[in-house]
């Protein structure tokens, strides 16, 4: 089976506006309205986030100097991962890819349970970012209530997505922008504190804070690897590269170097980042629930940075609720395109988005609100530690489906793709590895251990669902499986 069959027989699958002259339209419907800065923005942005930013203050307290470690050991870990979702994107660029690749080299169940899982990750992550939004603005007015804050916020993203693509580009391209360019601001005032002395955090500012303080284990290697959870909950978004391949305008060209640039960005806003953090201000004065990036600043003495600080974090956590929308409304797209989710999801409104899929997640975001309403002290880690296994599913399915497209490749059943990864599978194969310590981590740690129900529920859930649409199509999706099973085996 061919690229272009399998294009072929992954069409639009849904009802979609009819074009107008000079709109460049992908074969799925979409608008191409992702230019080359916006996906590399969106690539970079999905880098940093509230993981970053928030998730960092509970793990330095965790961790102490080695979350440098952790964070730079995961950041391996991905890279393998987006290289081989690269080889697969180059081999056939398709809107909700992931899900489409499992379908391809795994079968019709596996595209069906990823899909709606990364669609859950999204959901669930929305809720996080949304709760970290409110904490941010508390930072400001302590007066308003959490969920208020929330509130806001999800109905002024959901606008956003429901206009067009290029508007979702354009705002996810500035938020992006607002990111990197503070995170730079905030390495070189660390750099200069740390050489020069100057502010209030001068005197105690040095390298030796790295290790002097109980060293660079302080609470023991266990309780390292114990934040590899919250490190990996840090990295999710960095696929959504491949979620935009339906609508950028030159794949070929711009997912390569989006995903060759991440280890550039890793180093950067990660390791670079948090080691001048934790050198201008010693790990034992971090907790969860800080910015450790706001606490930093309001340590120097210098209040305006701060608040220049809490803005950007602020921006951090809206440029990721925004990708989630984004990303949930193709997501059930590609899931109604194959009749595994109800047929209006597949269609698009006159400004080629998903709406009803887009409202629909929108909707069920606003969860996030009510858990802020409820239990506002504990709702970032509930819902943090459901996105990162729904996370580690999809990152999984990302890396199998890669395992046997080479299969496929090395066979001579399939083209080989212009963008290969290096080292193979054997690489994905590391991942796969280290994707399965992170999943023990989390069932050993009994607060995150209750993703793992949540996880057993939802798979339940999944199973029956697929039983239900196996008795209703009469057979067909029995009848896709040797298309699927040739391409792979």
């Amino acid at each position: 089976m061919t690229s272009a069959q399998v294009d072929k027989g992954h069409g639009d699958g849904g009802e979609a506006a009819p074009r107008t002259g000079g709109e460049d339209t992908g074969e799925e419907g979409y608008e191409r309205g992702l230019g080359s800065r916006q996906v590399q923005m969106i690539a970079i942005g999905g880098a940093i986030g509230v993981g970053l930013f928030m998730g960092a203050g509970a793990n330095i307290a965790k961790a102490g100097p080695s979350i440098i470690l952790m964070y730079a050991l995961a950041g391996v870990v991905i890279f393998f991962i987006m290289r081989a979702l690269g080889e697969l994107l180059l081999y056939r660029p398709v809107s909700g890819s992931f899900a489409e690749y499992a379908r391809e080299f795994l079968g019709p169940f596996f595209g069906f349970a990823t899909g709606w899982t990364y669609w859950l990750m999204w959901v669930v992550t929305g809720m996080a970012e949304l709760t970290a939004a409110a904490i941010y603005i508390h930072f400001w007015f302590p007066a308003i209530p959490q969920w208020v804050s929330a509130l806001v916020f999800l109905v002024v993203l959901f606008g956003v997505n429901l206009i067009s693509v290029k508007i979702f580009g354009e705002v996810e391209f500035w938020f992006s922008m607002i990111k990197v360019t503070a995170i730079i601001g905030m390495i070189v005032i660390g750099l200069g504190v740390l050489t020069l002395g100057f502010s209030e955090a001068g005197d105690t500012a040095q390298a030796s804070n790295l290790y002097a303080h109980d060293g660079v284990f302080p609470n023991g290697i266990g309780s390292s690897l114990m934040t590899l959870q919250g490190v990996m909950f840090a990295y999710l978004a960095v696929e959504l590269v491949g979620v935009t391949a339906g609508e950028s305008e030159n794949p070929e060209k711009t997912l390569p170097k989006a995903i060759n640039t991440l280890p550039w960005r890793i180093i950067v806003f990660y390791v670079g980042a948090l080691s001048v953090i934790l050198a201008v201000v010693k790990w034992t004065e971090f907790s969860a629930g800080t910015s450790p990036f706001v606490y930093a600043f309001e340590k120097m003495g210098i209040p305006l940075a701060a608040g220049i600080v809490n803005f950007v974090v602020l921006t951090a956590a809206l440029s990721s609720c925004n990708s989630g929308m984004y990303s949930t409304g193709r997501m059930l797209r590609g899931l109604a395109a194959n009749s595994e989710a109800p047929k209006a999801f597949g269609r698009l409104n006159s400004r080629r988005t998903p709406a009803l899929g887009i409202t629909v997640s929108v909707a069920l975001m606003g969860i996030g609100v009510i858990l802020n309403y409820i239990v506002p002290e504990k709702a970032f880690g509930y819902v943090t530690s459901v996105a990162t296994a729904a996370g580690v599913w999809t990152w999984l399915m990302i890396l199998v489906s890669h395992i046997r497209y080479r299969r496929a490749v090395d066979a001579g059943r399939l083209p080989a793709s212009s963008f290969p990864a290096p080292g193979g599978a054997v690489f994905s194969w590391v991942a796969v590895a280290f994707l399965a310590l992170v999943t023990c981590l989390i069932a050993y740690d009994k607060d995150a251990r209750v993703s793992l129900y949540v996880g057993a529920v939802w798979a339940v859930g999944l199973a029956v669902g697929w039983r239900f649409l196996q008795r209703r199509t009469t057979g067909s999706t029995e009848s896709d499986a040797p298309e699927y099973a040739s391409a792979a085996e």
